[in-house]
Protein backbone atom coordinates (compact mmCIF):
# COMPACT_ATOMS: atom_id res chain seq x y z
CA UNK A 1 0.00 0.00 0.00
CA UNK A 2 2.65 2.43 1.06
CA UNK A 3 4.67 1.82 -2.44
CA UNK A 4 1.41 2.46 -4.25
CA UNK A 5 0.90 5.79 -2.43
CA UNK A 6 4.71 6.61 -3.53
CA UNK A 7 4.05 5.72 -7.07
CA UNK A 8 0.77 8.13 -7.13
CA UNK A 9 2.46 11.03 -5.16
CA UNK A 10 5.41 11.07 -7.67
CA UNK A 11 2.73 10.53 -10.64
CA UNK A 12 0.65 13.64 -9.20
CA UNK A 13 4.41 15.21 -9.27
CA UNK A 14 5.13 15.20 -13.12
CA UNK A 15 1.84 16.33 -13.87
CA UNK A 16 2.01 19.43 -11.62
CA UNK A 17 5.56 20.59 -12.62
CA UNK A 18 4.44 20.00 -16.25
CA UNK A 19 1.44 22.57 -15.74
CA UNK A 20 3.32 25.28 -14.29
CA UNK A 21 6.60 24.13 -16.64
CA UNK A 22 3.71 25.49 -19.53
CA UNK A 23 2.26 28.23 -18.25
CA UNK A 24 5.97 29.54 -16.53
CA UNK A 25 7.48 29.34 -20.17
CA UNK A 26 4.25 30.89 -21.49
CA UNK A 27 4.49 34.22 -19.04
CA UNK A 28 8.02 34.50 -19.39
CA UNK A 29 7.99 34.62 -23.07
CA UNK A 30 5.37 36.89 -23.34
CA UNK A 31 5.45 39.29 -20.89
CA UNK A 32 7.67 41.95 -21.77
CA UNK A 33 7.27 45.58 -23.32
CA UNK A 34 7.62 45.37 -27.44
CA UNK A 35 7.19 47.91 -30.11
CA UNK A 36 4.43 47.26 -32.36
CA UNK A 37 4.14 46.98 -35.00
CA UNK A 38 7.84 45.39 -35.50
CA UNK A 39 8.68 46.86 -38.78
CA UNK A 40 9.19 50.39 -40.22
CA UNK A 41 10.34 51.41 -43.70
CA UNK A 42 14.08 53.32 -43.94
CA UNK A 43 13.69 57.08 -44.63
CA UNK A 44 9.89 57.30 -43.63
CA UNK A 45 8.02 58.71 -41.04
CA UNK A 46 6.52 55.43 -38.69
CA UNK A 47 3.23 55.28 -36.27
CA UNK A 48 4.85 52.72 -33.38
CA UNK A 49 3.55 52.33 -29.73
CA UNK A 50 5.42 50.51 -27.01
CA UNK A 51 3.18 47.93 -25.22
CA UNK A 52 4.02 47.59 -21.53
CA UNK A 53 2.29 44.57 -19.36
CA UNK A 54 2.26 44.82 -16.38
CA UNK A 55 4.27 41.94 -14.48
CA UNK A 56 3.79 42.41 -11.14
CA UNK A 57 0.80 40.73 -8.91
CA UNK A 58 0.67 43.39 -6.67
CA UNK A 59 2.06 46.76 -7.88
CA UNK A 60 1.33 48.89 -10.57
CA UNK A 61 3.60 50.05 -13.32
CA UNK A 62 4.17 54.22 -12.79
CA UNK A 63 6.54 55.47 -14.94
CA UNK A 64 8.00 54.41 -18.43
CA UNK A 65 11.50 55.64 -19.77
CA UNK A 66 12.41 54.81 -23.56
CA UNK A 67 16.34 55.57 -24.54
CA UNK A 68 16.42 55.96 -28.15
CA UNK A 69 20.50 54.52 -29.75
CA UNK A 70 22.73 56.85 -30.14
CA UNK A 71 23.42 54.96 -33.39
CA UNK A 72 20.60 55.72 -35.21
CA UNK A 73 19.51 59.33 -34.60
CA UNK A 74 15.91 60.57 -34.92
CA UNK A 75 15.47 64.07 -35.52
CA UNK A 76 11.44 64.04 -35.18
CA UNK A 77 9.50 62.35 -32.64
CA UNK A 78 6.20 63.31 -31.23
CA UNK A 79 4.20 61.43 -28.83
CA UNK A 80 0.08 60.80 -28.66
CA UNK A 81 -1.45 61.71 -25.32
CA UNK A 82 -2.05 58.76 -22.77
CA UNK A 83 -5.02 59.95 -20.71
CA UNK A 84 -3.65 60.67 -17.07
CA UNK A 85 0.17 59.95 -17.85
CA UNK A 86 2.35 63.33 -18.31
CA UNK A 87 5.72 63.02 -20.81
CA UNK A 88 8.75 64.53 -21.05
CA UNK A 89 11.13 64.46 -23.88
CA UNK A 90 15.12 64.91 -24.03
CA UNK A 91 17.37 65.86 -26.55
CA UNK A 92 21.13 65.17 -27.01
CA UNK A 93 23.55 67.18 -29.79
CA UNK A 94 24.17 65.36 -32.56
CA UNK A 95 27.44 66.07 -34.96
CA UNK A 96 27.38 65.84 -37.77
CA UNK A 97 23.79 67.29 -38.15
CA UNK A 98 21.03 65.08 -39.49
CA UNK A 99 19.60 65.98 -42.56
CA UNK A 100 15.65 66.16 -42.80
CA UNK A 101 14.05 67.36 -45.72
CA UNK A 102 17.31 69.25 -46.55
CA UNK A 103 17.54 71.04 -43.63
CA UNK A 104 20.18 70.27 -40.96
CA UNK A 105 19.33 69.66 -37.39
CA UNK A 106 21.74 69.47 -34.92
CA UNK A 107 19.61 67.74 -31.85
CA UNK A 108 18.18 64.60 -31.62
CA UNK A 109 15.46 62.89 -29.43
CA UNK A 110 17.60 60.81 -26.74
CA UNK A 111 14.97 59.50 -24.06
CA UNK A 112 10.99 59.27 -23.74
CA UNK A 113 10.16 58.99 -20.24
CA UNK A 114 5.87 58.57 -19.16
CA UNK A 115 4.91 59.37 -16.21
CA UNK A 116 1.81 57.91 -14.29
CA UNK A 117 -0.09 60.34 -11.85
CA UNK A 118 -0.11 59.22 -7.71
CA UNK A 119 -2.42 56.24 -7.08
CA UNK A 120 -2.62 55.60 -10.92
CA UNK A 121 -0.51 53.66 -13.38
CA UNK A 122 -0.69 50.20 -15.03
CA UNK A 123 -1.89 48.04 -12.80
CA UNK A 124 -1.56 43.69 -12.38
CA UNK A 125 -2.95 42.02 -15.20
CA UNK A 126 -3.48 45.56 -17.18
CA UNK A 127 -1.02 46.53 -20.59
CA UNK A 128 -0.69 50.24 -21.75
CA UNK A 129 0.40 51.31 -25.28
CA UNK A 130 2.56 54.30 -25.82
CA UNK A 131 2.27 56.04 -29.19
CA UNK A 132 5.03 57.63 -30.78
CA UNK A 133 5.13 58.95 -34.15
CA UNK A 134 9.08 59.27 -35.37
CA UNK A 135 11.55 60.09 -38.17
CA UNK A 136 13.16 60.20 -40.93
CA UNK A 137 13.78 56.35 -39.99
CA UNK A 138 17.46 55.82 -40.21
CA UNK A 139 18.80 53.20 -43.25
CA UNK A 140 19.95 50.70 -40.52
CA UNK A 141 18.52 47.32 -40.36
CA UNK A 142 16.95 47.45 -36.79
CA UNK A 143 16.48 50.27 -34.50
CA UNK A 144 17.17 48.99 -30.50
CA UNK A 145 15.13 50.84 -27.40
CA UNK A 146 16.23 50.24 -24.19
CA UNK A 147 13.61 50.53 -21.77
CA UNK A 148 12.98 50.81 -18.25
CA UNK A 149 9.90 50.20 -16.14
CA UNK A 150 8.86 51.75 -12.70
CA UNK A 151 6.58 49.92 -10.26
CA UNK A 152 4.71 51.33 -7.41
CA UNK A 153 6.89 49.24 -5.07
CA UNK A 154 10.22 50.41 -5.85
CA UNK A 155 11.04 47.16 -8.74
CA UNK A 156 12.37 48.33 -11.66
CA UNK A 157 12.28 45.72 -15.25
CA UNK A 158 15.50 46.53 -17.42
CA UNK A 159 14.36 45.49 -20.92
CA UNK A 160 17.90 46.39 -22.36
CA UNK A 161 19.38 43.37 -23.94
CA UNK A 162 19.70 43.65 -27.54
CA UNK A 163 18.99 40.73 -29.67
CA UNK A 164 22.21 38.27 -30.72
CA UNK A 165 24.04 38.74 -33.95
CA UNK A 166 21.71 36.41 -35.76
CA UNK A 167 18.67 38.18 -34.59
CA UNK A 168 17.67 35.37 -31.81
CA UNK A 169 15.78 37.30 -29.05
CA UNK A 170 17.84 37.05 -25.64
CA UNK A 171 16.41 34.80 -23.07
CA UNK A 172 16.20 37.35 -20.07
CA UNK A 173 15.63 41.26 -20.36
CA UNK A 174 15.17 41.53 -24.16
CA UNK A 175 15.00 44.80 -25.35
CA UNK A 176 12.03 46.06 -27.73
CA UNK A 177 13.52 45.95 -31.61
CA UNK A 178 11.90 47.84 -34.45
CA UNK A 179 13.39 46.50 -37.96
CA UNK A 180 13.88 48.63 -40.96
CA UNK A 181 12.98 47.58 -44.32
CA UNK A 182 14.17 49.46 -47.28
CA UNK A 183 12.07 51.26 -49.62
CA UNK A 184 10.35 49.13 -52.07
CA UNK A 185 12.41 48.96 -55.19
CA UNK A 186 14.76 51.30 -54.18
CA UNK A 187 12.21 54.37 -54.29
CA UNK A 188 11.54 56.91 -52.15
CA UNK A 189 9.98 56.59 -48.39
CA UNK A 190 6.55 56.67 -47.91
CA UNK A 191 6.51 60.11 -46.41
CA UNK A 192 8.26 63.58 -47.68
CA UNK A 193 6.33 66.00 -46.02
CA UNK A 194 6.79 65.64 -42.39
CA UNK A 195 6.19 63.25 -39.49
CA UNK A 196 2.76 61.67 -40.69
CA UNK A 197 1.31 58.55 -39.85
CA UNK A 198 2.93 55.46 -42.11
CA UNK A 199 0.13 52.76 -42.65
CA UNK A 200 1.12 49.26 -42.09
CA UNK A 201 -0.02 46.59 -44.61
CA UNK A 202 -2.70 44.34 -42.92
CA UNK A 203 -0.51 41.34 -42.99
CA UNK A 204 1.60 42.87 -40.27
CA UNK A 205 -0.78 43.16 -37.96
CA UNK A 206 -0.21 39.39 -37.69
CA UNK A 207 3.54 40.12 -36.91
CA UNK A 208 2.48 42.08 -33.72
CA UNK A 209 1.66 38.55 -32.44
CA UNK A 210 4.75 36.77 -33.15
CA UNK A 211 6.06 36.59 -30.32
CA UNK A 212 2.67 35.73 -28.53
CA UNK A 213 3.01 32.56 -30.91
CA UNK A 214 6.41 31.50 -30.12
CA UNK A 215 5.05 31.73 -26.74
CA UNK A 216 2.66 29.33 -27.37
CA UNK A 217 5.23 27.22 -29.05
CA UNK A 218 7.13 26.64 -26.00
CA UNK A 219 4.25 26.09 -23.85
CA UNK A 220 2.84 23.36 -26.21
CA UNK A 221 6.28 21.82 -25.99
CA UNK A 222 6.23 21.96 -22.40
CA UNK A 223 2.64 20.19 -22.07
CA UNK A 224 3.87 17.29 -24.46
CA UNK A 225 6.82 16.61 -22.43
CA UNK A 226 4.63 17.26 -19.26
CA UNK A 227 2.28 14.79 -20.64
CA UNK A 228 5.07 12.17 -21.44
CA UNK A 229 6.37 12.20 -17.36
CA UNK A 230 2.87 11.87 -16.40
CA UNK A 231 2.69 8.82 -18.88
CA UNK A 232 6.11 7.13 -17.45
CA UNK A 233 4.80 8.13 -13.76
CA UNK A 234 1.43 5.96 -15.00
CA UNK A 235 3.97 3.23 -15.95
CA UNK A 236 5.73 2.99 -12.68
CA UNK A 237 2.63 2.74 -10.91
CA UNK A 238 1.31 0.21 -12.84
CA UNK A 239 4.71 -1.91 -12.43
CA UNK A 240 4.42 -1.22 -8.57
CA UNK A 241 0.70 -2.19 -8.49
CA UNK A 242 2.10 -5.22 -10.65
CA UNK A 243 5.11 -6.07 -8.30
CA UNK A 244 3.05 -5.60 -4.77
CA UNK A 245 -0.22 -7.82 -5.98
CA UNK A 246 -1.19 -11.01 -4.35
CA UNK A 247 -0.31 -14.05 -5.97
CA UNK A 248 -3.97 -15.81 -7.15
CA UNK A 249 -5.42 -18.31 -5.11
Amino acid sequence: MIRHRRAARAAALVLGAAVVGVFGLASAASAHVTVNPREATQGGYGRVAFRVPNESDTASTIKLEVAFPEDAPLASVSTMPVPGWTVAIEKRKVNPPVEVHGSQVGEVVSKITWTAPANAGVKPGEFQEFPVSMGPLPEVKQIVFRVLQHYSDGETSRWIEPPAADGTEPENDPAPVLKLLPAADGGDAPSTAGPAVVQQPAASASEEDEGNSAALGVAIAGLVAGLAGLALGGLAFARTRRETAPPAA
